[in-house]
């Protein structure tokens, strides 16, 4: 299998993660988003989406959704699960990292992308042009504000989300909270408990 990344960005951090805490050997391509790679032909040949990451098995098989990615890595791979001992975590661990994906990567994702001209026609991943919206910069931080308050009460006397052992929903939670930065949003003082945690976090990932 062949891994399509860009290790910086946020998604591809999500699978990166997984792999370095898991110890998965496979064979990797970066794809450098800010030369827009990702839109060349031979990598839409692959991937028409023009997202990262995706990942290329042997058969053929394109997988090109990071939480998709993430779950068959888990599968293939199952020493030091981050899918949870028993169905209900599994359940809970992936509500966790679509509640993480949406309520938090989305936001930060609203106000990096509706300003500035990095982002200019672009400010959904993918190959459909559209106009930025620049309102949605301050919905977005509002959003970034809830979602700190919402994870800090999450992690109040907790080592993990959920269950004993370190899980995908961990590494989401983590990632996010790292990709705030891109917008110059830190973990606030009055959320101590995500503070805390965060940094505990970074200690378990080897960051």
């Amino acid at each position: 299998m062949k891994l399509y990344t860009y290790a910086v960005a946020p998604n591809p951090r999500r699978v990166g993660l997984l792999i370095k805490y898991k110890g998965i050997d496979i064979d990797t391509q970066e794809i450098d988003l800010t030369a827009k790679e990702q839109f060349s032909q031979e990598f839409s040949a692959i991937n028409p989406r023009a997202t990262l990451p995706t990942l290329v098995l042997d058969d053929g098989t394109t997988l090109s959704d990071t939480i998709a990615i993430c779950a068959y890595l888990d599968d293939v791979f199952p020493n030091k699960s981050v899918f949870g001992a028993s169905g209900l975590e599994r359940a809970q661990i992936i509500g966790y990292c679509h509640r993480i994906f949406m309520e938090g990567a989305s936001a930060v994702a609203e106000v990096l992308r509706n300003k500035g001209e990095a982002f200019k026609d672009s400010p959904l991943p993918g190959p459909l042009k559209m106009p930025q919206i620049g309102e949605l910069v301050e919905r977005g931080n509002l959003r970034i504000t809830a979602f700190f308050e919402a994870m800090n009460k999450e992690v109040i006397d907790k080592n993990y989300l959920v269950g004993d052992s370190l899980s995908q929903a961990d590494i989401d939670l983590y990632v996010v909270l790292g990709f705030c930065g891109w917008v110059r949003r830190a973990i606030p003082e009055e959320c101590a408990a995500l503070q805390q945690w965060f940094e505990q976090m970074k200690t378990k990932l080897g960051e």
